[in-house]
């Protein structure tokens, strides 16, 4: 290292430009996000906000902390630094080429480098999942499938824009592959053009302070986030090893099973390295889609993917919410992956495209194994992604409407779930308005799901309550888990309900590539709701009321889950709804008498049993 560069690393930080610096990534962040959404053309970027940001300082680490990213590491380990220009724009979807920040193929990536004087000196990157990239079916998400190569175009990372020049041969090459190539091609100029606008914007910040100035403030701002992490967060959690697993129930090719995903966390207070997370006892890579490498450049995308976790350990929800997770959460996270051939560690070609039911599991897993070490002191579980939708033959020509509904959040120490929240960070469901006047359909209902959420003294979130009218025949398509498996309840809580989705009655499994919907039948979708955190008995009986008048618990559940005896009613005509406080006192000793003394600290639900030949919870699942 020259001198010169050592001296940029080490200059000290002025604590008002660092303020400054830290304000700007932020800006450009979501100037850049902005002009996505408001430039791009197909309704998962545009509309459901399917899409990430991030900016990345020269030795590729993650300056800000609004949201997850994809990393830079691949672009920079095929096309090293010195041979970048300006106006470049590089591009990959790999996920076996990503160094573990890309998950599926459908998620394509833009990276734009910033320059000053004639050197890199930050990155600034865009990825979001587009509707199709070939594959054996539309949207580039087989349930079924066995191989990578089913999936869609693998594209490992190109120059796409040379010194501000679009590479039309690749841009030709990945159009010609994709059964939406308008929306391709305009999703990508968007993201293309973003991108650039942002390296213009932090070229100027560079302009204006310095490199050293500015690089000195990038060392801060990581270097508080690892000090707070490790100070306010990392010391509630006791010293020693704890352990606890959950699973995905099937994966398309075998017949639903759990496919167990275990940490092993060992916290150290006086180590380096605080945290060790340790992934040993992760089941077999599936036969179907539902992998995730995850076990690439030391797991550096995993580590940022779970840290968001850890917030929920501050002293108060304000707090929490002023918590960054950028790169600063790296070095106090080690991970420890178990041999090729997991979950977890997939060898190539396995498939890949339903890796939620991995990635969003491990928060989840992550978050009990921190329930059981804090006694606690955690949310019940949340909903996990799933993506439903239709697609057929319109007056325009082919179509693909696909959705990413959200679930209910579990309930926390403090508080009850959310309603119908979407875990991908801004992400939303499709306007009705919009998706009736595009698709030949029309939604009849769009509402919550009554009594999904899991009953507790914190009520979990409720989920979705959707009906969709086929105007024309097309084929149903499904990437969802939960759908036997709940979301589990926490310290006395109980489980939320599962995904449903019915056609025209019919059930339909979690994974479906092309059930035959014809014109006149509705779609049902009843997205999952969030666990319940601590015992429905102790919740206040004024609360259960006022869920019932809320329609967000029917008035059999308040006596059957929460022991809520209630007289009167509520509908358009009246509303005389009360509690019957002396009638509820007994049922609740009557409940809670015959409730067993040894319930495990986690409840899972029903579906477990189902598919654990009888046993009523793990054995993990004590404390």
């Amino acid at each position: 290292m020259t001198s010169r560069k050592a001296a940029r690393r080490t200059a000290p930080a002025d604590p008002v430009l660092v303020e400054i610096v830290e304000g700007t990534l932020a800006s450009v962040e979501k100037e850049v996000e902005t002009a996505i959404a408001r430039t791009a053309r197909s309704p998962m970027i545009r509309d459901a906000h399917d899409f990430r940001a991030g900016i990345h300082d020269v030795r590729l680490r993650k300056l800000t902390g609004r949201s997850y990213s994809a990393l830079v590491q691949p672009i920079v380990r095929d096309f090293p630094l010195e041979t970048m220009k300006p106006g470049d724009v590089f591009f990959h979807n790999d996920v076996y080429l990503s160094e573990g920040g890309i998950g599926h193929l459908p998620d394509l990536c833009v990276t734009v480098p910033v320059f000053h004087e004639g050197e890199v000196v930050a990155f600034v990157q865009a990825f979001g999942h587009h509707d199709d990239i070939g594959g054996a079916v539309p949207g580039s998400m087989p349930s079924h499938a066995r191989s990578a190569f089913e999936e869609g175009l693998m594209v490992p990372p190109i120059k796409l824009w040379d010194q501000g020049v679009p590479n039309r041969a690749a841009l030709t090459i990945m159009t010609r592959n994709s059964r939406m190539p308008d929306s391709l091609a305009g999703d990508l100029d968007a993201e293309c053009s973003a991108c650039l606008m942002g390296a213009r914007r932090l070229a100027e910040l560079f302009d204006r302070y310095g490199r050293a100035a500015v690089e000195a403030c990038f060392d801060a701002i990581i270097t508080k986030t690892t000090e707070t992490f490790r100070r306010e967060l990392l010391t509630k959690i006791p010293e020693g090893v704890h352990v606890w697993e959950d699973y995905a129930e099937h994966d398309g090719v075998d017949e639903p099973r759990l496919h167990t995903q275990r940490i092993t966390l060992t916290v150290d207070h006086s180590a380096e390295v605080p945290l060790t997370i340790d992934f040993t006892g992760t089941s077999p890579q599936a036969k179907g889609p539902i992998n995730h490498a995850g076990d690439y450049a030391d797991g550096v995308f995993l580590k940022k993917w779970l840290a968001p976790i850890l917030r929920n350990l501050a002293d108060t929800p304000e707090r929490m919410a002023e918590l960054d997770v950028n790169e600063g959460v790296v070095p106090l996270i080690k991970m420890v992956f178990p041999e090729k051939g997991t979950l977890l560690t997939p060898i190539f070609p396995a498939p890949t495209n339903a890796r939620t039911f991995v990635i969003l599991r491990l928060l989840g897993v992550l978050a009990g194994v921190l329930a059981k070490a804090t006694g606690g002191r955690m949310p019940a579980d949340q909903e996990t992604i799933r993506y439903t939708g239709v697609y057929g033959d319109s007056d325009d020509g082919p179509y693909l409407m696909r959705e990413v509904l959200g679930g209910g959040s579990g309930g926390r120490w403090y508080a009850d779930g959310e309603d119908t929240i979407h875990v991908v960070p801004d992400s939303r469901n499709i306007p009705v308005e919009f998706a009736e006047a595009r698709w030949p359909f029309r939604v009849e209902r769009l509402g919550l799901a009554v009594d999904s959420g899991g009953p507790g003294e914190y009520r979990g979130g409720l989920g979705y309550d959707k009906h969709i009218r086929m105007l024309r025949d097309a084929s149903f398509m499904s990437i969802a888990d939960r759908s036997i498996l709940s979301c589990w309840g926490v310290n006395g809580g109980r489980a939320g309900r599962p995904f449903v989705v019915t056609v025209d009655g019919v059930p339909m499994e979690g994974l479906v590539d092309d059930f035959p919907v014809r014109a006149g039948e509705i779609v049902r979708v009843r997205t999952t709701g969030g666990g319940g955190w601590g015992s429905p008995y102790n919740r206040a009986p004024e609360s259960v009321a006022a869920d019932v008048r809320d329609g967000k618990v029917s008035p059999e559940a308040a006596r059957e889950d929460y022991g809520v005896v209630l007289h009167g009613a509520r509908d358009d005509l009246r509303d005389d709804l009360r509690v019957d406080y002396a009638g509820t006192a007994e049922l609740r000793a009557t409940l809670r008498a015959a409730a067993p003394e040894d319930a495990p600290f986690f409840d899972r639900g029903p579906g477990y049993p189902t598919l654990s030949d009888g046993l009523p919870y793990a054995e993990v699942d004590t404390v």
